[in-house]
């Protein structure tokens, strides 16, 4: 699989679990805030790191790595993804996925395969502005699916998004508490302008101005936080 980045422990990227993190390159959206540009705008210009030697080391350190967070870029537009994943469930991990949503067919077999035990999707915006934070023209109906897909499936999950001052209102958080109405854990992620993203120039809210998003969000979703933002 094209793998352009290996953090071989943290802590962080799967809840509960120590873990090892691969960074794929590709993805079929092109949010502007994207902290990964180089992954999604030019993969192939990035160094790739050989899947042979991830799973050496993964295996060297089988007992001590419980499992791997699978990220990107978008890693359901591989083809392979399900092959790879297999080698590593092979050496006994657990599997998290990390994903826009947007291929629900590609996660409806990893599930049903169980194939992964985990899937952190990113709720970009509200259905009706979607293509706004995507930056492509988006069919809503499959984002949809994939959400209806996790709430109603099997294995643990979790929705979060990156909120940007320019993106999102208090709005579009109403309408959100609607569309993932009934989730287990939904996360505001504070947003951090950097050299690393698509585009420039945005801004953050600060932690108290996020809390007033979270009173609307806790009516329909059993666990909202605010995460990577002081306050």
């Amino acid at each position: 699989m094209q793998i352009h980045g290996f953090n071989k422990t943290t802590l962080l990227d799967y809840p509960g679990i120590v873990a090892a993190t691969v960074f794929t390159g590709s993805c079929n959206f092109r949010c502007p805030y994207c902290q990964n540009a180089d992954l999604v705008l030019n993969p192939n210009s990035q160094p790739t790191i050989p899947e042979e030697e991830i799973l050496s080391h993964l295996k060297k350190r089988k007992g001590i790595t419980e499992g791997i967070c699978i990220t990107g870029g978008e890693p359901t537009v591989h083809a392979d993804l399900k092959d790879f994943i297999k080698k590593c469930k092979e050496i006994g991990l657990k599997v998290k996925l990390d994903s826009n949503g947007y291929r629900p067919e590609v996660i409806r077999t990893l599930i049903d395969e169980k194939l992964i035990d985990y899937v952190a999707m990113d709720i970009k915006n509200s259905l009706d502005e979607y293509d706004i934070v995507a930056g492509v023209k988006i069919d809503t109906k499959r984002i949809k699916e994939t959400i209806d897909m996790l709430i109603a499936g099997p294995i643990d999950y979790e929705f979060r998004t990156t909120v940007v001052k320019e993106l999102h209102r208090m709005e579009n958080f109403e309408k959100i508490a609607e569309l993932i109405k009934g989730a287990k854990k939904y996360y505001l992620q504070g947003y951090e302008d950097s050299e690393r993203v698509i585009q420039r120039g945005f801004s953050s809210y600060t932690k108290e101005e996020l809390e007033e998003f979270l009173p609307v969000l806790r009516k329909n979703i059993e666990i909202v936080e605010i995460r990577g933002v002081e306050g």
